[in-house]
Protein backbone atom coordinates (compact mmCIF):
# COMPACT_ATOMS: atom_id res chain seq x y z
CA UNK A 1 0.00 0.00 0.00
CA UNK A 2 1.27 3.25 -1.07
CA UNK A 3 1.46 5.72 1.49
CA UNK A 4 1.26 9.22 -0.85
CA UNK A 5 -1.63 10.27 -2.77
CA UNK A 6 -0.62 11.30 -6.22
CA UNK A 7 -2.08 12.68 -9.04
CA UNK A 8 -5.42 14.36 -7.25
CA UNK A 9 -6.81 17.69 -7.88
CA UNK A 10 -9.82 19.12 -6.52
CA UNK A 11 -12.85 18.27 -8.11
CA UNK A 12 -16.84 19.90 -7.11
CA UNK A 13 -17.26 21.79 -3.95
CA UNK A 14 -20.62 21.56 -2.86
CA UNK A 15 -22.55 24.41 -0.22
CA UNK A 16 -25.43 24.35 1.80
CA UNK A 17 -27.37 27.86 1.51
CA UNK A 18 -30.17 29.53 2.51
CA UNK A 19 -31.41 31.87 -0.52
CA UNK A 20 -30.66 29.53 -3.78
CA UNK A 21 -31.49 32.83 -5.63
CA UNK A 22 -28.89 35.23 -4.97
CA UNK A 23 -26.31 32.62 -4.52
CA UNK A 24 -26.92 31.07 -7.50
CA UNK A 25 -27.14 35.25 -9.41
CA UNK A 26 -23.75 35.45 -7.43
CA UNK A 27 -21.53 32.82 -9.07
CA UNK A 28 -23.33 33.19 -12.79
CA UNK A 29 -22.96 36.94 -12.61
CA UNK A 30 -19.55 37.76 -10.70
CA UNK A 31 -17.35 34.63 -10.76
CA UNK A 32 -18.69 34.31 -14.25
CA UNK A 33 -20.00 30.37 -13.82
CA UNK A 34 -22.74 29.01 -16.03
CA UNK A 35 -25.56 27.22 -14.61
CA UNK A 36 -25.79 23.35 -15.77
CA UNK A 37 -28.49 22.74 -14.06
CA UNK A 38 -31.36 24.05 -11.74
CA UNK A 39 -34.29 23.12 -9.88
CA UNK A 40 -36.37 24.67 -7.07
CA UNK A 41 -33.98 23.48 -4.65
CA UNK A 42 -30.69 23.18 -6.16
CA UNK A 43 -28.10 24.43 -8.99
CA UNK A 44 -25.43 23.17 -10.62
CA UNK A 45 -22.29 25.30 -11.65
CA UNK A 46 -19.68 25.01 -13.60
CA UNK A 47 -17.11 26.41 -16.27
CA UNK A 48 -18.24 25.10 -20.11
CA UNK A 49 -20.02 22.02 -19.31
CA UNK A 50 -17.59 20.97 -16.60
CA UNK A 51 -19.41 21.17 -12.87
CA UNK A 52 -17.72 22.98 -10.50
CA UNK A 53 -20.28 23.99 -7.71
CA UNK A 54 -23.44 21.97 -6.12
CA UNK A 55 -25.71 24.00 -4.62
CA UNK A 56 -27.99 22.84 -2.24
CA UNK A 57 -31.42 24.96 -0.59
CA UNK A 58 -32.61 24.58 2.82
CA UNK A 59 -34.78 27.56 4.18
CA UNK A 60 -34.37 26.48 7.58
CA UNK A 61 -30.58 25.63 7.86
CA UNK A 62 -28.79 27.94 10.61
CA UNK A 63 -26.26 30.21 10.08
CA UNK A 64 -22.77 28.55 10.63
CA UNK A 65 -21.91 29.57 14.28
CA UNK A 66 -18.67 31.61 14.84
CA UNK A 67 -17.23 28.74 16.59
CA UNK A 68 -17.43 25.86 14.02
CA UNK A 69 -15.07 24.39 12.22
CA UNK A 70 -15.71 24.75 8.44
CA UNK A 71 -15.05 27.09 5.24
CA UNK A 72 -12.47 29.77 5.03
CA UNK A 73 -12.39 29.98 0.97
CA UNK A 74 -13.11 27.92 -1.96
CA UNK A 75 -11.13 28.98 -4.99
CA UNK A 76 -11.53 29.49 -8.43
CA UNK A 77 -8.47 29.18 -10.79
CA UNK A 78 -8.56 30.66 -13.71
CA UNK A 79 -6.89 29.83 -17.33
CA UNK A 80 -5.16 32.67 -17.87
CA UNK A 81 -4.05 36.44 -16.38
CA UNK A 82 -7.06 37.94 -18.88
CA UNK A 83 -9.66 35.63 -17.49
CA UNK A 84 -8.81 36.33 -13.90
CA UNK A 85 -8.75 40.29 -15.03
CA UNK A 86 -12.55 39.53 -17.00
CA UNK A 87 -13.52 38.28 -13.26
CA UNK A 88 -11.47 41.46 -11.76
CA UNK A 89 -13.71 43.95 -13.94
CA UNK A 90 -16.93 41.59 -13.04
CA UNK A 91 -16.55 41.93 -9.20
CA UNK A 92 -15.76 45.75 -9.54
CA UNK A 93 -19.00 46.32 -11.63
CA UNK A 94 -21.13 44.03 -9.44
CA UNK A 95 -20.38 43.04 -6.23
CA UNK A 96 -17.28 43.91 -3.57
CA UNK A 97 -13.86 42.84 -3.39
CA UNK A 98 -12.78 42.49 -0.09
CA UNK A 99 -8.75 41.91 -0.71
CA UNK A 100 -5.91 41.05 -3.38
CA UNK A 101 -2.51 39.19 -2.65
CA UNK A 102 0.67 38.32 -5.01
CA UNK A 103 1.53 34.92 -3.42
CA UNK A 104 4.45 34.25 -5.49
CA UNK A 105 2.84 31.29 -7.11
CA UNK A 106 -0.28 33.07 -7.91
CA UNK A 107 -1.95 36.12 -7.84
CA UNK A 108 -5.65 36.44 -5.81
CA UNK A 109 -8.73 38.29 -5.50
CA UNK A 110 -11.16 37.79 -2.57
CA UNK A 111 -14.13 38.41 -1.84
CA UNK A 112 -17.72 36.54 0.15
CA UNK A 113 -20.89 35.20 -1.31
CA UNK A 114 -24.49 36.52 -0.33
CA UNK A 115 -24.39 33.81 2.77
CA UNK A 116 -20.59 34.86 3.96
CA UNK A 117 -18.48 31.97 2.63
CA UNK A 118 -15.27 33.17 1.76
CA UNK A 119 -14.50 33.37 -2.19
CA UNK A 120 -10.81 32.97 -3.82
CA UNK A 121 -10.28 33.81 -7.99
CA UNK A 122 -7.15 33.41 -8.85
CA UNK A 123 -4.52 32.29 -11.74
CA UNK A 124 -1.07 29.81 -11.36
CA UNK A 125 2.08 32.02 -12.13
CA UNK A 126 4.13 29.48 -14.50
CA UNK A 127 5.37 27.16 -11.85
CA UNK A 128 8.92 27.69 -13.10
CA UNK A 129 8.77 31.04 -11.32
CA UNK A 130 7.41 29.49 -7.80
CA UNK A 131 8.92 30.71 -5.46
CA UNK A 132 11.14 27.83 -2.86
CA UNK A 133 12.94 27.59 0.16
CA UNK A 134 14.48 24.06 1.42
CA UNK A 135 12.89 22.01 -1.40
CA UNK A 136 9.02 23.39 -0.92
CA UNK A 137 7.16 26.27 -1.82
CA UNK A 138 7.66 29.62 -0.54
CA UNK A 139 4.31 31.52 -0.70
CA UNK A 140 4.26 35.24 0.10
CA UNK A 141 1.07 37.71 0.90
CA UNK A 142 2.09 40.78 -1.50
CA UNK A 143 0.14 43.48 -2.57
CA UNK A 144 -1.17 42.79 -5.95
CA UNK A 145 -1.39 45.82 -8.46
CA UNK A 146 -4.75 45.93 -9.69
CA UNK A 147 -4.90 48.34 -12.38
CA UNK A 148 -1.86 46.60 -13.98
CA UNK A 149 -4.20 43.64 -13.74
CA UNK A 150 -7.13 44.78 -15.16
CA UNK A 151 -5.22 46.35 -18.21
CA UNK A 152 -4.91 42.70 -19.53
CA UNK A 153 -8.89 41.81 -19.04
CA UNK A 154 -10.09 39.73 -22.48
CA UNK A 155 -13.26 41.36 -21.92
CA UNK A 156 -14.98 38.47 -21.81
CA UNK A 157 -18.53 38.08 -18.97
CA UNK A 158 -17.93 34.79 -18.44
CA UNK A 159 -15.23 32.28 -17.00
CA UNK A 160 -13.59 30.18 -19.62
CA UNK A 161 -13.24 26.50 -20.75
CA UNK A 162 -10.55 25.21 -18.10
CA UNK A 163 -11.66 27.47 -15.15
CA UNK A 164 -11.86 24.98 -12.35
CA UNK A 165 -11.36 24.37 -8.71
CA UNK A 166 -8.22 25.08 -7.67
CA UNK A 167 -8.16 24.36 -3.85
CA UNK A 168 -10.37 24.42 -0.88
CA UNK A 169 -9.34 26.07 2.38
CA UNK A 170 -10.75 25.08 5.66
CA UNK A 171 -10.77 26.13 9.48
CA UNK A 172 -10.25 23.06 11.56
CA UNK A 173 -10.54 23.06 15.35
CA UNK A 174 -6.82 21.44 15.71
CA UNK A 175 -4.41 21.66 13.16
CA UNK A 176 -2.05 18.67 14.28
CA UNK A 177 -5.76 16.24 14.45
CA UNK A 178 -6.30 17.96 10.79
CA UNK A 179 -2.44 17.26 9.72
CA UNK A 180 -3.06 13.27 11.11
CA UNK A 181 -6.22 13.07 8.51
CA UNK A 182 -5.03 15.20 5.55
CA UNK A 183 -1.34 13.92 5.47
CA UNK A 184 -0.75 10.67 7.39
CA UNK A 185 -4.26 9.33 6.54
CA UNK A 186 -5.10 10.65 3.23
CA UNK A 187 -1.72 11.19 1.92
CA UNK A 188 -1.20 14.45 0.79
CA UNK A 189 1.97 16.17 1.01
CA UNK A 190 2.97 19.09 3.21
CA UNK A 191 4.37 21.98 0.29
CA UNK A 192 4.36 25.14 3.26
CA UNK A 193 3.84 25.69 7.04
CA UNK A 194 2.98 28.87 8.89
CA UNK A 195 4.38 28.20 12.66
CA UNK A 196 1.31 26.47 14.04
CA UNK A 197 -1.52 27.93 12.42
CA UNK A 198 -1.26 26.95 9.02
CA UNK A 199 -0.55 24.06 6.85
CA UNK A 200 -1.04 23.82 3.23
CA UNK A 201 -1.13 20.42 1.66
CA UNK A 202 -1.32 19.18 -2.03
CA UNK A 203 -1.39 15.58 -3.75
CA UNK A 204 2.06 15.91 -5.74
CA UNK A 205 4.01 19.23 -6.53
CA UNK A 206 1.10 21.84 -6.88
CA UNK A 207 1.34 24.75 -4.32
CA UNK A 208 -1.82 23.34 -2.66
CA UNK A 209 -4.91 21.39 -2.74
CA UNK A 210 -5.92 21.83 0.89
CA UNK A 211 -5.41 24.98 3.24
CA UNK A 212 -5.79 24.88 6.74
CA UNK A 213 -5.69 27.60 9.15
CA UNK A 214 -6.63 27.95 12.72
CA UNK A 215 -6.05 31.85 12.58
CA UNK A 216 -9.84 32.43 14.45
CA UNK A 217 -9.82 29.85 16.80
CA UNK A 218 -13.03 27.73 15.17
CA UNK A 219 -13.78 25.64 18.71
CA UNK A 220 -16.48 23.48 17.80
CA UNK A 221 -17.43 20.75 14.57
CA UNK A 222 -18.64 21.86 11.50
CA UNK A 223 -22.33 22.77 11.48
CA UNK A 224 -25.42 24.62 9.97
CA UNK A 225 -24.86 26.80 6.42
CA UNK A 226 -21.38 26.64 4.64
CA UNK A 227 -19.71 24.07 2.84
CA UNK A 228 -21.60 20.74 2.74
CA UNK A 229 -18.99 18.58 1.31
CA UNK A 230 -15.91 18.85 -1.60
CA UNK A 231 -14.18 16.64 -3.63
CA UNK A 232 -11.02 15.08 -4.65
CA UNK A 233 -10.34 13.37 -7.82
CA UNK A 234 -8.01 10.80 -7.79
CA UNK A 235 -6.24 8.85 -10.78
CA UNK A 236 -7.40 5.14 -10.84
CA UNK A 237 -9.13 2.91 -9.46
CA UNK A 238 -5.83 1.33 -7.25
CA UNK A 239 -5.27 5.05 -6.14
CA UNK A 240 -8.66 5.63 -4.58
CA UNK A 241 -8.50 1.86 -2.63
CA UNK A 242 -4.93 2.84 -1.57
CA UNK A 243 -6.79 6.09 0.13
CA UNK A 244 -9.63 3.89 1.94
CA UNK A 245 -7.02 1.02 3.24
CA UNK A 246 -4.96 4.20 4.45
CA UNK A 247 -7.77 5.71 6.00
CA UNK A 248 -9.47 2.88 7.46
CA UNK A 249 -6.22 1.66 8.88
CA UNK A 250 -5.68 5.49 10.72
CA UNK A 251 -9.18 4.69 12.07
CA UNK A 252 -11.54 6.53 9.94
CA UNK A 253 -14.85 5.21 9.27
CA UNK A 254 -15.30 5.21 5.67
CA UNK A 255 -17.95 5.18 3.03
CA UNK A 256 -18.13 3.41 0.05
CA UNK A 257 -20.65 5.11 -2.62
CA UNK A 258 -22.04 4.45 -5.86
CA UNK A 259 -19.58 6.90 -7.79
CA UNK A 260 -16.19 6.40 -4.58
CA UNK A 261 -15.88 7.20 -1.29
CA UNK A 262 -16.93 9.34 1.48
CA UNK A 263 -15.32 10.17 4.58
CA UNK A 264 -16.08 13.00 7.27
CA UNK A 265 -12.47 14.56 8.54
CA UNK A 266 -11.88 15.21 12.28
CA UNK A 267 -14.37 18.41 12.25
CA UNK A 268 -16.75 16.33 9.98
CA UNK A 269 -16.23 17.97 7.08
CA UNK A 270 -17.11 15.78 4.11
CA UNK A 271 -14.57 15.14 1.61
CA UNK A 272 -15.82 12.42 -1.28
CA UNK A 273 -13.27 10.74 -3.22
CA UNK A 274 -13.75 9.54 -6.91
CA UNK A 275 -12.04 8.19 -10.00
CA UNK A 276 -11.24 11.12 -12.40
CA UNK A 277 -13.35 10.63 -15.12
Amino acid sequence: MTDRLDGARVGRVALAVTDLDAVTAFYRDVVGLAVLDRTTDAATLGAGDTPLLELRADEGLPERPRSAAGLYHVAFRFPSRGALADALDRVRDDWRLGGASDHGVSEALYLADPEGNGVELYRDRPRETWPVADGRVAMTTDPLALDALAADADGASDAPPGTDMGHVHLEPTDLAAAREFYVDALGLAVRQEFGADALFVASGDYHHHVGLNTWRGRTAPAEGRGLDWYELLVPTEAALDAAADRLVAAGYSVERTPNGLAVADPDGITLRLRVAE
